[in-house]
């Protein structure tokens, strides 16, 4: 089948590369030309406009944006006045399902379908292949099946839950429901894995400091003591130890893959300064759930820690250190030194 794909970065690329491995047929196309050029080495036909991306898509066009959220609706409005009724236009990217909601409304009246797909799977997603939650009309959605078969991973060595007739989510890709459903679905699952994320790095954090009764410190009224130095006596083997949580350990998983994978070699982590972006799916979800009244603590704790990481909790703790200071007369401890 023959797709187009627009936006040919980290993501976009890996996919192109993906389906044409698989036996699809890709014309594509950024605004960085030099970003095509690898792909039509592969087999891809690189286009140097819009127009002639379009020019070059048989009918019914079949078009997947992967391209940053906050230029989803600068494209869409390029595109649209060089499409016509019966094409589709999928968004991949991190969209808000709001969005989507939005846009899909604005294309209906030019006969413009329109797919959201939350897309997850990073860089590693050319070789594993992607997860696929998919939003939209089911006869659009059937339509480029064939695309979607070709970016999931398929079934693998993943068995399939006892009971449960086997459906596409078995193959890793699953229309989920109306516009918006994918990114609704792919916004939970960001949440999820900002929580889990902060949970292996809360817990490592811990087994890091093992070892603090061993380091002398301040006594004094501004800091707690250490009451028994001698139930913190351990060096720890981190990279050791996510080695061996990968193996029989309830708490396996891919992200703990990745993270021993990152420990090895640089147990110190010392080429990363600590600052967490986020891309708005864990702030779209906390809405979600305000709006429907479902706790998420840990998904919350989780958000507002990636916001603290990158520093905008300075002033927030320089008046707490006021208070301090005010009311007690408490004088602030220099940078490193220990916490009071």
């Amino acid at each position: 089948m023959q797709i187009g794909m627009v936006g040919l970065g980290r993501m976009g690329s890996n996919m192109v590369q993906r389906l044409l491995q698989n036996g699809q047929d890709c014309v594509v196309y950024d605004s960085h030309a030099d970003a095509a050029r690898p792909l039509s080495g592969l087999g891809a036909t690189a286009c140097a406009t819009l127009e002639d991306f379009v020019a070059a898509l048989s009918l019914p066009r079949a078009i997947w944006l992967m391209v940053p959220a906050a230029v989803v609706d600068k494209v869409l409005g390029q595109l649209a006045p060089l499409l016509q009724e019966g094409d589709i236009v999928i968004d991949g990217g991190n969209s808000s399902y709001h969005d989507d909601i939005r846009r899909a409304a604005q294309l209906a009246p030019q006969g413009i379908h329109y797919l959201d797909v939350g897309t997850s799977g990073g860089v590693a997603g050319l070789d594993r292949g992607y997860c696929l939650m998919i939003g939209g009309e089911a006869g659009t959605f059937q339509r480029l099946e064939p695309v979607f078969a070709a970016l999931a991973p398929g079934a693998g060595s993943v068995s399939a839950t006892s009971g449960r007739k086997p459906t596409t989510a078995d193959q890793g890709y699953l229309h989920c429901g109306p516009h918006g459903a994918g990114h609704f679905v792919k916004m939970v699952h960001n949440g999820i894995e900002y929580g889990i994320m902060a949970a292996y790095a809360e817990g490592l954090n811990i087994l890091h400091k093992a070892n603090i009764g061993k380091h002398e410190r301040e006594s004094d009224a501004e800091t707690t003591p250490l009451r028994h130095p001698e139930h913190y006596q351990y060096d720890l083997d981190l990279p050791e130890i996510t080695e061996l949580w990968r193996r029989g350990s309830v708490i396996g998983s891919w992200l703990l893959d990745l993270t021993a994978g990152a420990l090895q070699g640089n147990p110190a982590l010392a080429d990363y300064a600590g600052r967490v972006s986020d891309s708005g799916e864990g702030r779209w979800a906390l809405a979600a759930a305000v709006d429907q009244g479902v706790p998420t603590p840990v998904l919350s704790a989780a958000l507002f820690s990636r916001f603290e990481s990158r520093g905008n909790a300075d002033y927030a703790n320089r008046v707490l250190s006021a208070m301090r200071h005010q009311f007690g007369g408490h004088v602030e401890k220099p940078e490193g030194g220990p916490l009071a």
